[in-house]
């Protein structure tokens, strides 16, 4: 995917005021750090930026930053948006290079039918992200996992994700990813079933307890008149 350009520009009043003016002439503030260079605190276009986050690459879209006649490869960190309208607020700017490994999120995608589900099981997946490390210019835009063969109580590691050439994770191999676990009205009437026997067991223990009480009595009474 080609780089994208963002011009930004500088930013010299600070605090929630200054900002609040920023964000309603179209701007976003950013703090561009990274590469031992000292942290600069910039401007960028709102509109430019949130479409470069919207994009198929996301946060990990390589943008070049355009600076006071300058131009630095960065990525999108630190995203702040507004909780209820989702506006952005601020946003972190990373510098890298090309030939230095970098760390991103990316996420994961199951694809396929699974037996399965087929069969009444229900798929879920329990992790979404994954963190990786490659060079700038490999960073994938999404890991896939095929899941179609699964079966009922079948699970997928982090150990069976095809990473491309050039990406590693530092994700546990063991971590469990996907499963498909049995339907829940299966799994309720097994607890009932057991809790039924369960049940059926206690109060048939309760009944030979009853029948062995008169009998212990009996013995005494007959002691005593024998005494």
């Amino acid at each position: 995917m080609p780089d994208i350009t963002l011009t930004a520009a500088p930013r010299t009043e600070f605090g929630s005021r200054p900002s609040g003016r920023l964000r309603r002439s179209g701007l976003v503030p950013a703090t561009v750090y990274g590469l031992g260079n000292e942290s600069i605190s910039v401007s960028v276009p709102a509109r430019e930026l949130a479409h470069i986050l919207a994009g198929e690459s996301g946060a990990n879209t390589l943008i070049n930053l355009e600076y006071d006649g300058d131009s630095m490869l960065t990525l999108a960190r630190q995203i702040q948006r507004h909780p209820t309208r989702g506006d952005l607020v601020h946003v972190d700017l990373i510098r890298i290079r090309r030939d230095v490994a970098v760390s991103a999120d990316v996420p994961l995608h199951l694809i396929g039918d699974p037996a399965g589900v087929r069969d009444g099981g229900l798929l879920e997946q329990l992790v979404f992200t994954v963190t990786v490390e490659a060079m700038p210019g490999n960073i994938p835009v999404a890991l896939e996992l095929d899941v179609s063969a699964l079966t009922i109580g079948d699970q997928r590691r982090a150990s069976e994700l095809e990473l491309p050439a050039d990406v590693t994770t530092s994700l546990d191999p063991d971590t469990v990813v996907a499963q498909v676990a049995a339907p829940r009205v299966i799994v309720e009437e097994e607890i009932e079933g057991e809790e039924g026997e369960l049940a059926e067991g206690e109060a048939a223990e309760g009944a030979e307890g009853v029948a062995e009480a008169p009998s212990a009595d009996a013995s005494s009474e007959g002691g005593d008149s024998g005494g």
